[in-house]
Order: structure tokens, then sequence, then C-alpha cells
């Protein structure tokens, strides 16, 4: 038993649909926490741990974004379609269809986290707290890192990555345990992967529509319609008070961190020291104590 009531349902947009998970009650007196998934082209899945949260009696709310998992897919749209503006649009609609658009926490973990910086520095007034979670500031800074992390790979991966990007092959299964080498050192090191983490690789996998238009084929391989994406000369407008972490480990790199934490006016910064990309899932228990007290902090106006 999870101790709370959950509540599904679907918000529109135009044609569109947008699946969500509430759990717990929007009728409780906490600040409700919206969380987004990174990808782009993730699912909830792997970020479904945050619904812990949801047992000291805040609403949680998951979502799978548009062209993903639960949500209207659309493997025949092209890169004008898959756009910022589009998922912050979208982002808009369920926060009103929910009716929390006045007062909310939002938290984006690794792209939902660049989602949210781009929603923040907007300065909705309901945004009453900012969680991001594993993401860059900059996509060049993140191959930046990527690059860096790559090179320290065991020299055969290494060849083996350089020698299927060199071909066109990075379909072949020996590219495909290399990255896997790379995934396993700085996007999840818990193994084997827990089923809800696999369970977004395997939809990503079969529907990668999204990631590999605004992204790429991978981590590293960032070729996508996001490979000039900032938001650093923005950051001086985020109103609301944020926090931002990342793993130890973490393929976004302290460098890819550091602008959220010395730009945001009022930012608590944190790294997990026995975590990669995945804190919510490598140190569970503490990624939710932190991102709880945070929240609690913002109630309390402290």
């Amino acid at each position: 038993m999870s101790g709370f009531e959950m509540t599904e349902g679907f918000s529109t947009w135009q044609e569109y649909e947008t699946w969500y998970r509430i759990s717990g009650s929007l009728d409780s007196p906490k600040l409700p926490l919206v969380v987004a998934h990174g990808g782009p082209g993730c699912t909830h899945d792997y970020v479904d741990s945050f619904r812990d949260i949801a047992k000291t009696g805040r609403p949680v709310i998951h979502y799978d974004q548009i062209g993903n998992g639960n949500s209207t897919r659309l493997p025949d749209q092209g890169a004008d379609f898959w756009t910022v503006d589009l998922f912050l649009t979208e982002l808009d609609a369920l926060l009103k269809h929910l009716g929390i658009e006045d007062r909310y926490a939002y938290l984006g973990q690794s792209w939902g986290g660049m989602l949210g910086s781009e929603h923040a520095v907007r300065q909705p007034s309901g945004l009453k707290a900012l969680v991001i979670a594993n993401s860059p500031c900059s996509m060049q800074i993140w191959l930046k890192g990527a690059a860096e992390l790559r090179a320290e790979l065991p020299a055969d991966v290494q060849a083996t990555l350089d020698e299927h990007e060199a071909a066109g092959t990075i379909d072949h299964p020996d590219y495909q345990a290399a990255t896997e080498v790379f995934y396993d050192r700085h996007v999840c090191r818990v193994k084997p992967r827990p089923p809800e983490v696999q369970r977004t690789f395997d939809a990503m996998a079969s529907d990668p529509t999204v990631y590999h238009t605004m992204n790429g084929p991978t981590e590293f391989h960032v070729i996508g319609t996001l490979k000039n994406w900032s938001i650093i000369d923005r950051l001086h407008n985020i109103t609301a008070p944020a926090l931002a972490f990342r793993g130890e480990y973490d393929e976004a790199t302290t460098e890819c961190l550091q602008p959220f934490w010395d730009r945001i006016p009022n930012v608590t910064p944190h790294v997990f020291p026995n975590s990669s990309h995945m804190p919510h899932v490598e140190e569970r228990a503490a990624c939710m104590e932190l991102v709880e007290e945070f929240l609690q902090r913002c109630e309390r106006g402290t």
C-alpha cells in the first residue's frame, strides 16, 4: 500500500493529450510538486521515485511530455515541431488543467530542469519553488563535459565508439555495448538497473522520435536541435527560490551546474557524493529528504 491516493488523467492542449498522475490530494495545504522527466524523450517511469514525497502529505504530479509514454505520440513530426516553446505551452496547459497555476513547485530532472529554467526565467507568479536536478545550463558545456568523461573511458571502449561513429554504424551491438560503459559510470550506477529506469530506456528505444530530434543518438553525441541551447545569460531573471543539484559522478559535470549556482539569485547548491545522473535512484532516501526539506523552507519563507 502506498499510503496515499493516486489519480490519473489527461490534460488537453490543441488536439494533443498529456497524461498525468497525482500521488496524494490537491486538497492538501502543502505546495503541490510537479515532476518533469528528462530526455527530451524519456518517460515519467525513471523519476517515479519522487512520489515518495507524497508520503509527507504533499501532492506529487508526474506527467509524460507530448510525444512520450502515455501521452500523444507523434512519430512523424519533424524538428520544427519539437521546440522548447511546445513543452512550455504544454506545461502551462497542465498547470491550468489541474487548477494549480497560482501556487506550485516544479522539479525537472536533466532536460526537465532545462525546461524548468526556461519556465522560471519568465517569472510565472505561481512558481513558488524550483528544483533543477542534474541539468546542464548549456548544451555546449554539456558536450565539453561529456567529451572529458568519454576520454576517461577504457581505451578499447573509446576506440569502439570512434570506429562506429566514423563508419555511421552506431546501431551496431558493439557500439551499444560501449555506450553502456559510459551510462553505467555517469548515468545510473545501480546495477542491474531498477525496473522503472529500464522501462524508460525501453520506451525510448521503441520510439526515439523526440530524443533523436532534439538531442541526438547518444548522451555524448548531441547533434539535435538543442545542441546550441543555453540559459546562462537569463538565469538572473529567476525570482523563485531554487535548489540545484548533481551527483559526484554525474554526466552533468560541475561546470554544467556552476552557472545555476552562481547566477540564480536565491539558490541552494548540493552534490550527492555517491550518485551519477540519478540521485533519486542512487541515493533515493537522501534525495527525497533534501527536496522535501527545501520545499518546506519555501513554504515557511525561510
